[in-house]
């Protein structure tokens, strides 16, 4: 019998039962002795159009009951040399989006502490600028992969500085980032200005609009993403908006002229490699994803963040 643990599989119990954890993986409290946790973050009090995103992580592990342990793409077992759980929500305060972010960045610095990699469930954007200052304080700056429809680079939402739009703004400010190694991968739609993408530009990041994107494989794109990161510690931060809304529409602010799903996953799937310290997936929505359909691919997403992590085997075709 493996030593790791195992989702539980679907010749053991059906796949409509069992535990309502990621890939129905055994639960435990703390990130103790786990070389990769999933960790839910059931906010949206930091949305600014469509409410709901405090219930993606739940949907998320419901929809990941599906999803099997082997890569049949990619080889990767990550359950053949990982040790994985789920170990559950942070506790946030869903009545005051800044003492959030607190509880969030201790949380965070807590199960780091363990030297496990976080893969979390959101959640609205905001979340990603306090785990962003956790893994500062274990890892040092770090590059970033960041796919999305927006560049959540706001100053200011309604005169606030802590909202989903403003988080990659404020974890340059706090020196989470290096910028020369920070790459935003889908960004498309309307402006508040002619600059709205400039700003991280100006910064020394690399912006890959959408259109830049359209009727082409990324594996090209992520092979240079690759060689410009190399052993430097990378967080790969995955909005669901970045996918075409006919792709997954269960999100709270949609924007046509998306990503594919195919293309998700060559972006996932090509940080293979990378030192991969952290990532998540947010902004799923469940009331605007009555076929479930978003969320499945939020959790599949997440599955292939795992398969990416350093250290995995990968079983030869």
């Amino acid at each position: 019998m493996s030593t790791y643990n195992q989702p539980l599989g679907g010749n053991d119990m059906p796949r409509f039962g069992g535990p309502a954890t990621m890939m129905r993986l055994p639960a435990q409290d703390t990130a103790e002795g786990l070389d990769a946790c999933f960790v839910g973050i059931p906010m949206d009090i930091g949305t600014s159009n469509r409410s709901g995103t405090r219930l993606g992580p739940r949907q998320i592990r419901d929809e990941s009951r599906m999803l099997r342990p082997y890569n049949m793409a990619t080889g990767a077992a990550p359950f053949d040399c990982l040790q994985v759980a789920d170990i559950g929500d942070v506790p946030i305060n869903t009545f005051d989006l800044k003492k959030s972010v607190q509880i969030i960045e201790q949380h965070y610095t807590d199960l780091l502490s363990h030297g496990t990699i976080p893969l979390t469930l959101g959640g609205d954007h905001t979340l990603t600028w306090p785990i962003l200052r956790a893994v500062k304080d274990r890892h040092g700056p770090v590059a970033l992969i960041h796919v999305d429809a927006h560049s959540d680079t706001n100053d200011h939402m309604f005169g606030e500085t802590v909202a989903h739009g403003c988080p990659f703004r404020r974890a340059h400010e706090d020196g989470c980032l290096v910028n020369d190694k920070v790459f935003q991968i889908g960004l498309r739609g309307t402006g508040y200005s002619p600059d709205d993408f400039n700003w991280g530009r100006d910064k020394g990041w690399s912006v890959i609009p959408a259109e830049y994107c359209w009727h082409k494989s990324l594996a090209p794109l992520m092979q240079d993403i690759r060689e410009k990161i190399g052993n430097t510690p990378v967080y790969l931060t995955f909005d669901i908006d970045s996918l075409d809304p006919a792709f997954a529409p269960g999100t709270g602010t949609v924007e046509m002229g998306g990503l594919s799903t195919w293309q998700a996953l060559e972006i996932v799937r090509g940080c293979a490699g990378l030192n991969l310290v952290g990532g998540d997936l947010v902004e799923v929505s469940p009331p605007y994803d009555p076929s479930g359909n978003t969320a499945m691919i939020g959790a599949t997403l997440l599955y292939e963040m795992l398969c990416a992590l350093p250290g995995v085997t990968r079983n030869e075709r």
